[in-house]
């Protein structure tokens, strides 16, 4: 079962339930098997710069190879951003073996 945390600056508006839901379906197309995925959401009140850390963590599988990685952490990156509307640094880690770190900043307005 996998677990997603949302930890990011009380300042951005997202909806967290929508985004919950997009990450479990992001995770069930790559793994079909990966069944439901417990989700958290903890809004930081002091922060420094607008930000958003995701992290995923699942079991480490014999499929969950450097192909299945980049694929995951493609899609689970695009989806997510989908979901933010302001302008904020962001960072996305996938944690299994192999655990791969994507940091970089996120701008609707392109």
């Amino acid at each position: 079962m996998p677990h997603a945390e949302l930890k990011y600056s009380e300042n951005l508006s997202f909806d967290a339930d929508a985004l919950f839901a997009a990450i479990e379906d992001t995770i069930n197309r790559h793994d079909p098997a990966a069944g439901e995925c417990k989700c958290r959401a903890y809004p930081a009140t002091t922060y420094r710069h607008t930000h958003m850390l995701v992290a995923i963590t699942m079991l480490a599988k014999p499929d969950r190879n450097a192909a299945f990685t980049a694929a995951v952490i493609g899609d689970l990156e695009r989806t997510i951003k989908a979901h933010l509307k302001q302008k904020c640094l962001f960072s996305l880690l996938v944690e299994y073996s192999p655990s791969t770190y994507v940091t970089n900043e996120h701008d609707p307005e392109g």
